[in-house]
């Protein structure tokens, strides 16, 4: 109104943070790093207040949770680092900032606005936990998994291990038919994703547009998850395009299962001697009509009640469990300085990838043996996850950006000596159980002896040491680090957000892994019954 005088109003859309996930099927340090994360997350509480029936509107004050996450914080552009109530290290996700429409979809809520958000319609009402958060506590199967989605990406994260419904679950490792598909499954863990299937159903009938479904879990979760994934697979005249990642995963399928699975893309995480992986043994095929009552038969008649527990135990006739997907395994290495570090690798040996590096090697059906129960117990922080698989996922982040930047091999000499020392010592353990075994046997006995396995043992060893020694001339690609990422013109920007944070800029010339807070360990991840049946 006023001669030479003017305002300027500056519109800026409303903007978001949304974490980086990478849609191709090979494995990248990020999607490693991020859906650790993403597992650890489905352990906590979705959040919503009130949780169920609200009437006008609904909030999210609990942090950390789910909802509180994607709802308030990641809404508003606040970085998020805690996914444990009790965690202290702080462990940010890389986000990219997008235009609010395209963040993780959270549902609004407004009754007024939203017919589906009326109260009256009762158990018909559509609100954020009931389309987001699935909790199966009120029937039994204590299922926990969380789902959310933009415009590339469905996001499913499915919990492990809490509950004593949780446990017994783990335990029941009957087979049974896969319905959706071929072959047999662990039991408990089939109930599990049953039980949890249609909701997943419903929310990509409502939402699914083609993008990459990316499935993750821990431990339970990641079993549950490996099953969802093929069932979804399966799923007639659907097309999913599936991408799984799961962490300490014990084995979920009988051998048929796998090969029908074969086309489906798994990244299985394993963390050294975490115990959890290494079971059902494959000869294993528990029933709990049997062995619950012949353990409890045990302490007063133990003839009949030991022969009742090994009858709920021992499988008889059909297939042998087996792991699913490609296994990427953390290997722990102490370097002259006292340096912790892991090193990310693919053996090609069962003693490693099932059982880690042990010292005492003594042939049980197709793996060494694990160490004893006590031993177990004190190890089973390396199943844990802001403890163990997160740190060492972190470190594989930082060991391969710092590879690509200046271009030198994936692992350094001082590492290829250590690692190849320790195959070594493996191999030599190998070699002196088969001799003690050969002075054993008797004369003239051709039949077939543990030896066999072990010449195959030795064999495979040969092969991991192979697959090592190529790591001390890989260089790595962007591609490598970042997935379907590398050529994206946002991910600058989210790795300069990423660094400004003085966790993430530690010199870690070894992938040097963070020592764990004592109460690092908290009750949502306990140690599975599963990993000491």
């Amino acid at each position: 109104m006023f001669p030479n005088q003017h305002s300027v109003l500056e519109v800026r859309p409303l903007r978001a943070l949304r974490p980086l996930f990478s849609t191709a099927d090979q494995l990248c340090a990020l999607n490693l790093y991020q859906l650790a994360l993403m597992s650890a997350l489905s352990y906590l509480d979705f959040g919503q207040q009130p949780s169920e029936s609200p009437v006008d509107q609904v909030i999210f004050p609990q942090e950390p949770s789910i909802g509180h996450l994607f709802s308030v914080l990641l809404s508003s552009c606040d970085e998020a680092w805690q996914i444990d109530p009790k965690q202290t290290q702080r462990f940010y996700p890389l986000y990219e900032e997008v235009p609010y429409s395209q963040r993780f979809e959270i549902l609004p809520f407004d009754p007024d606005l939203y017919p589906q958000n009326r109260p009256e319609l009762k158990d018909e009402q559509e609100h954020p936990a009931r389309l987001h958060f699935f909790d199966d506590e009120k029937f039994g199967t204590d299922t926990q998994a969380f789902i959310t989605h933009h415009d590339e990406v469905i996001l499913i994260s499915v919990r492990g291990t809490v509950s004593g419904a949780d446990a017994l679950r783990d335990a029941d490792a009957h087979q049974v038919a896969f319905v959706e598909g071929v072959g047999k499954v662990h039991e408990g863990f089939y109930q599990a994703y049953r039980a949890m299937r249609d909701f997943v159903l419903q929310y990509l009938d409502q939402f699914h547009i083609g993008q990459r479904i990316v499935i993750c879990g821990h431990s339970l979760g990641g079993a549950i998850a490996l099953l969802l994934a093929e069932g979804l697979r399966r799923t007639p005249d659907a097309n999913y395009n599936i991408l799984l990642y799961t962490y300490g995963a014990p084995r979920a399928a009988d051998s048929e299962f796998i090969a029908g699975a074969s086309s489906l893309v798994h990244h299985r995480i394993v963390n050294h001697n975490d115990p959890v992986p290494s079971v059902p043994a494959r000869w294993m095929n528990t029933t709990a009509k049997l062995w619950i009552p012949g353990a409890v038969t045990l302490f007063s008649a133990p003839a009949p009640g030991g022969l009742l527990f090994a009858a709920g135990l021992i499988r008889v006739g059909g297939n042998p469990y087996q792991h699913h997907g490609e296994q990427h395994h953390f290997m722990p290495i102490t370097l002259p300085d006292g340096t912790h570090s892991s090193v990310l690798w693919k053996p090609g040996c069962e003693s490693i990838q099932e059982a880690g590096c042990h010292r005492a090697l003594q042939l049980q059906g197709d793996m060494p043996a694990r160490d004893n129960l006590l031993r177990q117990l004190f190890q089973a922080g390396q199943h844990f996850m802001t403890a163990s698989y997160i740190p060492a996922a972190w470190a594989t982040l930082r060991r391969w950006q710092q590879a690509l930047d200046r271009q030198v091999p994936l692992v350094t000499l001082r590492e290829f000596e250590l690692l190849d020392r320790a195959l070594e010592d493996m191999r030599e353990q190998l070699r002196a159980k088969r001799r003690e075994l050969a002075r054993q046997r008797p004369v003239n006995d051709r039949s077939y002896e543990p030896t066999d396995a072990l010449n195959a043992e030795i064999d495979r060893l040969h092969t991991s040491r192979e697959r090592l020694e190529t790591l001390r001339w890989r260089r790595l690609e962007v591609r490598d680090v970042y997935g379907s990422h590398a050529q994206s013109a946002p991910l600058q920007s989210s790795l300069k957000r990423w660094f400004s944070h003085p966790e993430n800029r530690e010199f870690a010339q070894f992938a040097s892994i963070p020592p764990p807070a004592h109460h690092d360990q908290a009750k949502a991840q306990t140690l599975d019954i599963d990993s000491i049946v």
